[in-house]
């Protein structure tokens, strides 16, 4: 059971590197004008498995930085639950970003499976995606999707908040 979230503009950062929050959220419409639905991953999360999820930096493949422990969809979008590594230089680096609130967002990296313009809006609902990956990035294009929790390698400290957003990525 989770503790009561804070708002989407914020992020905590406690002991052992775990980050959580959202990923993506439904029927929100980001800067490319995407708009996820409901369901969208059901079919990724399925078939691939937590750990063929990478979480990456900046979307590079090349900056592997945790690993996802749990990745869900519920009605407000994709929680997406990790760990930083500190053991990684770049890991080590985003605790502390994340903690002084210097770096904040979440983005997904994904192929559009099922998707449809509306002609009025020219809004993409994407209905299946492909996630290929989640990662911790300075500017998401979704600013309403955020990491909702971040536990820092300072667990001696305590837990303190930080900002995180979220978004998607093409």
């Amino acid at each position: 059971m989770h503790a009561p979230l804070p708002s989407p503009s914020r992020v905590s950062l406690a002991g052992d590197g775990t980050v959580e929050g959202y990923a993506s959220l439904f029927g929100e419409i980001d800067q490319a004008r995407d708009m996820v639905m409901p369901g969208a991953f059901t079919q990724t999360l399925r078939s691939r498995g937590l750990r063929r999820i990478p979480m990456l930096f900046q979307h590079d493949p090349s900056e592997p930085v945790g690993i996802w422990l749990e990745l869900r969809e519920d009605l407000r979008g994709l929680w997406a639950r990790g760990r930083l590594i500190p053991e990684v230089a770049r890991g080590r680096e985003l605790m502390a970003l994340v903690q002084q609130g210097a770096i904040d967002g979440l983005s997904i990296g994904y192929r559009t499976v099922r998707g449809r313009i509306d002609p009025k809006t020219r809004v993409r609902k994407l209905y299946q995606v492909d996630l290929w990956e989640i990662s911790i990035v300075t500017f998401p294009l979704l600013a309403g999707a955020r990491v909702r929790a971040v536990k820092g390698a300072l667990a001696k400290r305590g837990s303190s908040l930080a900002r995180n957003h979220a978004g998607t990525r093409r």
